[in-house]
């Protein structure tokens, strides 16, 4: 069982501080990615907790036992960079051995190991070539082969993919699932890419500034942002955000954007849910699939402009003019001409989010 704790942990670099106060608990087997903009503190988090940064305040706890005051080499953990720092003049099983010759294995253990995550990322027919002749994506699967071997902990990884093109970013986000699944280790991810990050987390960690802005697994991260800044961070495309007014209308309420002559249907339970932000200081968030469009007049549906259209394979993303406001919808492929078209749309309830445009809090309203 490996567990990882951080507590009040506070980072400086000079004046500027980096980590503020950051609390965060990873059981045993979990998947974590820590996600956000660069230089948010996310890899200055995660060589803390693999010792290669000191911490000023707080502690780190593996299984239970402060770790801040030890050396990395006495953490037993891995770490896996971007950047496959392989010895170029050792072959890839030497290299996949390399962190073994030191514990005094013998030469029947150190083969059997090797060959094993040789197997488990099916390398093994690498084993006698240089890096030279490898792949960027069979580089990076030494990397983490030789992480693997001998059998940390748990697995860090500094955005190991992040250099690799599109299609092998793809392929090595399966082979690192998989992998994971296998071996079940207990494993902090970086990344600035929301894609690997909700493909691969069991639970996702967004940082922004150094400060915490929500833990949750990507579906409570996708869809019940704790306030705007993670609203506006994950998805893509990102949600819309308009500042919004509320008013009562006969047996409903009225929900209006981009001072648009006309407000958007919403239940009336709407105005007692707001606690007072109906009059001012409210933020509407909507994710594009929560834009509804029509090509007929429809009941709950306001006539507006198509702006752009971007054709994007399965599916479209369509730009409409909202009174000032323009928010983005996403339609079936071809379901709008192009701009300049006449269409109808409504904003979905159910999918509506509601944040208090000072603090970007979310409101937690739920219809």
């Amino acid at each position: 069982m490996t567990q990882i704790e951080l507590r009040g942990v506070q980072k400086f670099f000079g004046a500027v501080q980096v980590i503020k106060d950051l609390n965060l608990k990873i059981e045993d087997n979990e998947f974590i990615v820590l996600l956000g903009q660069s230089g948010c503190g996310k890899t200055t988090t995660l060589r803390a907790v693999a010792g290669l940064e000191t911490i000023d305040e707080g502690d780190i706890l593996i299984d239970g036992k402060p770790v801040q005051h030890l050396k990395a080499a006495d953490r037993d953990i891995a770490m896996v960079f971007q950047s496959f720092s392989l010895y170029p003049h050792m072959s890839v099983y030497e290299n996949i051995a390399f962190p073994l010759r030191a514990t005094r294995k013998s030469r029947g253990e150190i083969d059997s190991e090797v060959r094993s995550v040789a197997k488990t990322l099916q390398i093994t027919d690498l084993l006698a070539k240089k890096p030279s002749a490898l792949s960027g994506g069979d580089m990076q699967r030494v990397a983490i082969g030789r992480a693997l071997v001998r059998r940390p902990k748990a697995m860090l990884m500094d955005e190991p993919i992040g250099a690799l093109d599109a299609k092998l970013r793809e392929e090595m986000r399966a082979e690192i699932k998989r992998l994971h699944i296998k071996q079940g280790s207990t494993t902090i991810y970086v990344t600035h890419d929301q894609i690997e990050a909700m493909s691969l987390a069991d639970r996702i960690v967004i940082m922004h500034e150094g400060v915490l802005q929500q833990v949750g697994s990507p579906d409570e991260v996708y869809s019940r942002p704790a306030n705007l800044f993670v609203a506006q961070f994950v998805g893509s495309p990102v949600m819309n955000v308009a500042d919004a007014a509320v008013a009562e209308k006969a047996g409903s309420a009225s929900v209006t954007v981009g001072g648009a002559g006309a407000g958007f249907d919403f239940p009336k339970t709407l105005l007692a849910k707001l606690n007072g932000h109906a009059g001012g200081g409210l933020t509407l968030g909507i994710r594009p699939e929560g834009v509804l469009i029509r090509h007929e007049a429809t009941e709950g549906f306001l006539p507006v402009e198509t702006q752009i259209v971007e054709p994007l394979g399965s599916f479209d993303i369509v730009d409409l003019k909202v009174g000032s406001k323009m928010l983005r919808a996403r339609t079936k492929s071809g379901f709008v001409g192009g701009p300049g078209e006449r269409v109808f749309a409504r904003i979905d309830p159910a999918q509506a989010h509601f944040f208090d445009t000072a603090s970007g809090r979310s409101l937690g309203v739920s219809l």
